[in-house]
């Protein structure tokens, strides 16, 4: 068996409404779909989808805010569904016109979505709640003494 590293691997941006066209065209061309994973950003989530042809990677980044609706590509590769319905339970990605749907039971968590971001007006008032800290002052020397004397 040839033992191959991959030879590729390239990073493209891409916008929201070009997931599914995108998927048709790399699935016509005769990649698999190795992933899709998220990761919270200030504007919301990256979505990194992985493709795989004779050991080249192309992946593809899309950065959108947390509340748009994307489409799902379960309908070009039906694998896609395992991704999906993670991104939807543990970060609330929303998919249009998946064609498996668990409907957030995909996984049992404790909370409903862990990793989805705070809404930015939460973490603002979270920010401004923060306790207040009391500087310390040094004593000065000779009460310092006094005191250690009241203690003998």
């Amino acid at each position: 068996m040839e033992n191959r590293s991959y030879l590729v691997q390239e990073f493209h941006p891409l916008e929201t409404g070009m997931i599914y066209e995108t998927a048709k065209d790399r699935k016509a061309e005769g990649y698999r779909l190795v992933q899709i994973c998220a990761s919270v950003v200030p504007e919301g989530y990256e979505l990194l989808y992985t493709y795989d042809l004779d050991h080249v990677l192309l992946n593809y980044k899309v950065t959108m805010p947390v509340d748009e609706e994307i489409m799902s590509i379960t309908g070009v590769y039906w694998s896609a569904f395992v991704f999906e319905n993670e991104l939807q339970d543990l970060f609330d990605v929303k998919f249009k016109h998946m064609d498996l749907n668990y409907g957030g039971h995909f996984y049992t968590t404790n909370e409903p979505h862990p990793w989805k971001p705070e809404p930015p007006e939460r973490a603002t008032e979270s920010e401004n709640e923060k306790p207040e800290v009391k500087e310390e002052t040094e004593a000065a020397p000779e009460e310092t003494k006094t005191a250690q004397e009241g203690d003998a």
